[in-house]
């Protein structure tokens, strides 16, 4: 699940002139911040419909455990869910605990991985990451994000896939397809990830964050595609303001079948 670079970035405030403080600083301009351009009507409408063509949605990285979901999302940086499964299939037949794991050792490691792009460097990470499980965590994948980004190979939207799959939690992992939904419809527009991510957090009603991440990831990847949009097979194209969209009349809203996660 590859997606889009962004730089953390950390910001003071400055005290108002006539402050308690005394300060006669004159204040920095605070960065405009887009909002969204749908009603919260219009919001829990989209995601209603999500609900109703896919009622219980699965992410499409194939795992065991949450152990097994971990790797595969950190394996899966730069790469496609499908290469990831395919070199994942036989890796977690052997190694299914951060114990095994580390028994089976980075040489071994690497050759499952081997047609996965970084391979390398991403079955050091492995190892790391099953020597920290091990040493911090008694073996046992925590359930807290702050927990989770000290991991080796972990940032925050591998945490947020493992905290939303594997505790279900109500967390909004932002990839490639997400941050492009989130801009091109102008849902939850932003300039990086994380505010993509804070603002359809902000949106989205509680009772369908359970399943938003996955419904708005299925949504880029096989209907808004990146470079054609398939604004016919979309179930939202009458509530959708996108500039690009090419028709206001929505597909038919049915429940589809469940997707082939073995190509």
């Amino acid at each position: 699940m590859a997606r889009p670079k962004s730089k953390d970035s950390v910001t003071s405030k400055k005290e108002l002139p006539g402050r308690r403080d005394g300060s006669n600083a004159k204040p920095r301009p605070r960065p405009s911040r887009s909002s969204s351009r749908y009603s919260p009507a219009e919001v829990h409408e989209i995601f209603r419909r999500f609900s109703v063509q896919r009622p219980e949605p699965k992410g499409e990285l194939e795992h065991i455990n949450a152990f097994t979901l971990l790797v595969a999302v950190v394996l899966s940086a730069q790469a496609t869910d499908v290469g990831v499964n395919k070199a994942t299939r036989a890796l977690f037949k052997a190694a299914d605990t951060p114990q095994k794991m580390l028994a089976l050792g980075e040489a071994k490691i690497g050759e499952h991985i081997r047609t996965i792009g970084l391979w390398r460097n991403k079955a050091k990470n492995v190892i790391a990451l099953s020597q920290a499980l091990i040493r911090d965590h008694g073996g046992e994948v925590p359930d807290d994000r702050d927990e989770l980004v000290k991991l080796p190979g972990v940032g925050r939207k591998t945490a947020n896939v493992v905290l939303n799959m594997a505790f279900g939690q109500h967390t909004m992992a932002v990839d490639t397809h997400i941050f492009r939904i989130g801009n091109r419809l102008g849902l939850a527009p932003g300039k990086t990830p994380e505010q993509v991510e804070q603002g359809l957090l902000k949106i989205i009603p509680d009772e369908y964050m359970r399943h938003a991440h996955h419904w708005l990831i299925l949504h880029g990847r096989y209907v808004c595609k990146a470079r054609k949009p398939d604004c016919p097979a979309c179930v939202i194209a009458d509530i959708c303001k996108a500039e690009v969209k090419t028709t206001d009349v929505p597909a038919p809203l049915v429940e589809l079948a469940p997707l082939d996660p073995t190509p």
